[in-house]
């Protein structure tokens, strides 16, 4: 009888956890539409307005925060590493916290849903916190992308 508690409580508690993460990230697949124009893909903002979805960097899954106030797409430290990310020289770079220092790389493609960018600009930021890696400008400057109440639409065009 406790092994059944036991057991009903853990999967309770993998699925409240599962939902939560899904409301913190409620693009975690993004749906795609591809017209004649290119691709689209929407996104949801979560209960924080913040737009975070599923993606892929060469290929391997990662998860992207929107961000158009920043330069380049920001990847923390442990990220990088795992992503296999190549570090370039070392720069300064400005954040909300202050400047920190960050060290130059490529992302040969960037995948947000059916949308593929190459050769991507990137800075590697050491004491970056997370796991999710901030989509800035480096990549967002080849997109259109619209806002209207909660949603966000990017697009690519061909």
């Amino acid at each position: 009888m406790i092994l059944a508690w036991v057991a009903g409580l853990s999967l309770a508690a993998m699925w409240f956890s599962g939902v939560e993460e899904r409301r913190l990230n409620p693009n975690q697949q993004p749906d795609s539409v591809i017209t004649q124009e290119g691709v689209e893909v929407r996104l949801a903002s979560n209960p924080q307005g913040h737009y975070l979805l599923g993606g892929e960097i060469n290929g391997h899954a990662a998860t992207f925060l929107l961000d158009t106030g920043a330069t380049f797409v920001a990847i923390p430290a442990n990220v990088a590493d795992r992503l296999g990310l190549q570090r370039g020289r070392r720069i300064a770079v400005s954040t909300a916290n202050g400047t920190a220092d960050s060290f130059t790389t490529r992302i040969d493609t960037l995948q947000l849903g059916a949308i593929r960018l190459h050769d991507v600009n990137a800075g590697i930021v050491p004491g970056m916190d997370g796991e999710e890696i901030l989509l800035g400008m480096s990549a967002l400057r080849q997109l259109e992308f619209t806002q209207r109440g909660g949603e966000l639409i990017l697009r690519q065009h061909r």
